[in-house]
């Protein structure tokens, strides 16, 4: 046994945990397929948006919340650590709503969201957030559109800068001693003799415990360790500027201008992984949107189109889970993987090393997807 936890996938949430363990005292690898992957990391938008998450579930929006709120304490790490600054701002969101109708939804939605049972509990923030009219909002942010009929605000929405945050991540992991094997494919995992050993074409590891962490790739690993992750692909497209005078402290859902001045435009979904190119009709309303928001767009240079993949559970909530025929093997798979990069990194590497995952992980158990339908 040459590890106590093998991670599989170097993408965001692989690390995070990885970095987690780390602090735990763990013995760690992580073994990645490289940048051939379909990685959700490039399609990252770099939001750090916990308010309008978990209708339907309120475990996911107190889960969330949660991630947000321990926000603070990953980044100051991070910083202390490395010396990388991750840009996290935690100065509030603003879900726009170009037309009446859409502030109408999303009042009722946010209405309802609050309203759901088991919303509230000890030591989570508790669900904020204000509507604002056409002329609150443009008090707030004076250069927003005419036509822009109202938005919604939560002072526990913010952004970061997800490449300085992978980045820190893999500068710490290094500094620590955690071994990084790129390049390496897992094709097996095999449980003997209460261990792990994964392997891949030329290479082979042993470990205590195994995280998968691959992305799309955890349909095909997880049945190797007992367990089912159902995943689908989900397209999206962003569109980077130039770089801008400062406009906008705030993060909204779809556009957000980073710390170094571009502007970040995205919130497309295709269920498809058929090529990574953009397609221009999706750009074309993805623009046309942006210019409605801030007309001062109009005059930016478009620097940057690219599309790339993201996974999604079938009914969109995180997958956490153990192994019941092979403990030790762990399963992770979410879409919002720099929102809960803080509970990845700060909460789960606990439980992980601890050998149990918390009760109120249960919700997420992949088993929600096999329950019989009613006669």
């Amino acid at each position: 046994m040459d590890y106590d936890v093998i991670v599989i996938g170097g993408g965001l949430v692989g690390v995070s945990i990885a970095w987690g363990l780390s602090k735990c005292g763990q013995r760690v690898a992580i073994v990645d397929e490289g940048d051939l992957a379909n990685r959700a990391a490039r399609a990252n938008f770099g939001l750090v948006w916990s308010s309008s998450k978990g209708l339907g579930n309120a475990a996911y929006s107190r889960w969330s919340r949660t991630s947000t709120a321990n926000w603070h304490q990953l980044a100051a790490e991070l910083k202390a650590e490395t010396g990388l600054d991750t840009g996290f701002v935690q100065s509030g969101g603003f879900s726009i709503r170009l037309t009446p109708t859409e502030l109408e939804r999303g009042i009722a939605s946010m209405a309802k969201l609050a309203g759901q049972p088991g919303m509230d509990a000890e030591g989570t923030p508790p669900l904020e957030y204000e509507v604002l009219d056409q002329a609150e909002t443009r008090r707030r942010l004076p250069l927003v559109g005419e036509t822009v009929a109202g938005t919604i605000f939560s002072p526990l929405d913010g952004h970061a800068n997800p490449l300085r945050l992978f980045a820190g991540f893999h500068k710490a992991l290094k500094q620590r001693g955690v071994h990084y094997f790129p390049h390496q494919k897992t094709t097996s995992i095999r449980h003997r003799g209460g261990a792990f050993e994964v392997a891949g074409e030329g290479w082979r590891l042993g470990g205590g415990k195994v995280v998968l962490a691959a992305g799309i790739g955890n349909t095909t690993l997880a049945p190797m360790v007992g367990l089912s992750v159902p995943l689908t692909p989900s397209r999206g497209q962003i569109i980077v500027t130039e770089r801008l005078k400062p406009f906008l402290s705030h993060a909204t859902g779809y556009l957000r201008q980073t710390d170094e001045g571009s502007v970040l435009i995205g919130e497309s979904k295709e269920a498809t992984i058929d090529h990574q190119r953009p397609r221009g009709p999706i750009t074309a309303v993805l623009a046309e949107r942006a210019l409605r928001t801030f007309p001062l767009l109009r005059d930016a240079k478009a620097v940057r189109i690219w599309a790339a993949f993201r996974v999604v559970t079938p009914d969109g909530y995180p997958i956490y889970e153990q192994s019941e025929r092979f403990p030790g093997a762990f399963a992770f798979a979410c879409h919002s993987g720099v929102t809960l990069a803080a509970n990845h990194a700060l909460v789960l590497p606990r439980q992980i090393s601890a050998g149990a995952l918390s009760e109120d992980l249960s919700v997420f158990h992949s088993r929600r997807f096999h329950v019989p339908a009613a006669a």
